[in-house]
């Protein structure tokens, strides 16, 4: 699983001693705006004009006729913000969604932000989102409701997940390669939204046209407006007849990988290890999964007395779809998420579930499939439990959603967090644990469903800090993973370092058919329809 500590803190000891519940190690917002002057500070200079910017080519396409260069800037337009802080202007005509869209592709394609976060903030998520729409832009819009929260996560989310096919068509309709790696970064962006919302959301061609080149002439200039509204209507002529420029699968192994890249939008080096390793006719089933819309999943809360049945008749009374979950807990929600619910849903079944998953149905299964590893009892199933759990993790939003989870539960008294890198904070303490659930860094190849930016950014780390575990207590080593090198393989070099640990089979904490010949866990998307991952436990000896 991708580092991070649990979305809902559920888990703690049976003999109440102290437990490291989750550890996560690190790994390896731009725009102009014509209507306010811009700070330089808010973004590197890199990432402005053309000349200094240079993206890498997604492949390059055959040369087409089309727009042949970028728009120059309007000589009024300020280049400074003079100080300024607040933003003042407020703007009503531009599509505040597509806006708060753009901008948040923005920071993360810098790193500043995951794409999964959007919706776990809480009442605030609009007011946080539209703060950097000021900073960024220059000028804010009409704040964020619970709906438009929801289309700006399906938007963001889908245009990360398909960026490489999207700048493929992009690259393809600019006819020269150069006018799109010297492109700004917003209007790139711009232009990503508006080729995904014409692709793959099916947005009518009069609002993903207009919208995003009036967000283009306010964000940017005229020129720039005049640019998207060429690009995008030269777009659904192509489409109209069923003319894309996409890549012909054929040629060597090498030259499918990279046309398969493009039209599955996953990294080459993915596509190539995948079928490799798994076949062609399995990897492209496991690259529709991760491009799939993701789902979530709920708990019954069983500390209140309820069961599975009072949940689905409660979900059935308010016409809520759902299906059961492959395990009894658990119900599978398949629509909007709480976040766009009507009240009336929120309230009636708050006292029922325990466990909100944003991701699809099977994060939040694997969670509790691999805790079991630990043989921890659910918190909310017993209170009074003496434990102590503590959860590390080097981002501070995700530790913040687990304490404020927490809190609503009346479980934020057993719970401490610990804002760390796992690698200088295994270094720096003295502590030991009891069990250490290590939600370890790998390249998220089992949940790419619903984590669309890891494809892009995966690195790989070392485990050599992981021992914190005392004399006698077990370690549960998982991750997201379907890749033997980044699971058994990685067990076994440690095992090979580490003789102290003890591979132990996690044959009894879990189904059999999550247990492999090894006694590992593991779960597959296309086999077992929940998100890939993998799971060994250790029991650290005593001498």
């Amino acid at each position: 699983m991708e580092g991070g500590a649990l979305a809902l803190p559920q888990f703690s000891s049976r003999v109440g001693s102290p437990i490291l519940l989750s550890a996560r190690m690190s790994s390896g917002a731009s725009g102009r705006s014509r209507v306010s002057k811009v700070n330089p500070g808010a973004y590197p200079r890199s990432a402005g004009r053309g000349r200094t910017w240079k993206r890498d080519s997604p492949e390059a396409p055959p040369r087409r006729s089309g727009i042949t260069r970028v728009p120059n800037r309007s000589p009024e337009m300020p280049t400074e913000r003079a100080g300024r802080t607040k933003i003042s202007n407020v703007n009503l005509e531009v599509s505040h969604h597509r806006a708060v869209a753009a901008v948040r592709l923005l920071r993360i394609e810098k790193g500043k932000a995951f794409v999964d976060l959007l919706n776990e903030k809480g009442n605030s998520s609009g007011e946080n989102e539209m703060s950097y729409v000021g900073r960024t832009l220059g000028f804010s819009t009409r704040c964020l409701d619970n709906r438009d929260i929801r289309l700006v996560t399906v938007i963001v989310a889908g245009t990360v997940r398909w960026k490489r096919y999207l700048d493929y068509l992009i690259m393809s309709l600019c006819s020269e390669e150069k006018v799109f790696r010297e492109m700004e970064p917003l209007l790139l962006q711009i232009l990503r939204i508006g080729f995904f919302e014409i692709l793959k959301l099916n947005v009518p061609a009069y609002a993903a046209v207009d919208e995003n080149v009036r967000l283009a002439k306010v964000a940017l200039r005229p020129g720039a407006g005049n640019l998207v509204n060429a690009i995008l209507r030269k777009l659904l002529l192509l489409k109209e007849a069923n003319s894309l420029p996409l890549p012909k699968v054929e040629g060597d192994d090498r030259a499918q990988a990279r046309a398969l890249s493009i039209i599955y939008s996953h990294p080459v080096w993915m596509v190539r290890r995948w079928i490799r390793f798994l076949g062609k006719e399995e990897a492209l089933k496991l690259m529709n999964w991760n491009n799939s819309d993701p789902h979530f999943s709920i708990r019954v809360n069983t500390a209140n007395g309820y069961t599975r049945a009072d949940l689905i008749d409660r979900l059935e009374s308010l016409q809520v779809h759902y299906e059961k979950s492959t395990m009894d807990e658990f119900v599978r929600i398949q629509e909007d998420r709480p976040a766009s619910w009507t009240t009336e849903r929120r309230h009636v079944l708050w006292c029922l579930w325990s466990i909100r998953n944003l991701g699809k149905q099977s994060l939040i299964v694997v969670l509790h499939l691999v805790a079991k590893l630990c043989s921890w009892q659910p918190v909310y199933q017993d209170k009074s439990d003496s434990g102590k759990i503590w959860a590390l993790d080097i981002n501070k939003g995700r530790l913040r959603i687990l304490m404020e989870a927490a809190k609503l539960h009346n479980l934020d008294a057993m719970i401490s967090d610990i804002h760390a890198d796992l690698r200088l904070y295994a270094k720096e303490t003295t502590a030991k644990f009891d069990k250490v659930l290590l939600d370890a860094p790998c390249s998220g190849l089992g949940v790419l469903s619903k984590r669309a930016d890891l494809r892009w950014n995966r690195q790989f780390e070392d485990l050599e800090e992981l021992m914190l575990v005392k004399p006698g207590g077990i370690l549960i080593y998982s991750t997201c993973s379907i890749d033997p090198e980044e699971n058994e393989h990685r067990i076994t070099a440690f095992v090979q370092r580490h003789p102290d640990f003890v591979p132990q089979s996690v044959h009894g904490y879990v189904p059999a058919e999550f247990v492999t010949d090894e006694g590992f866990y593991s779960s597959s998307p296309t086999k077992h329809s929940i998100d890939g991952a993998f799971a060994a436990r250790l029991v650290r000896s005593v001498l």
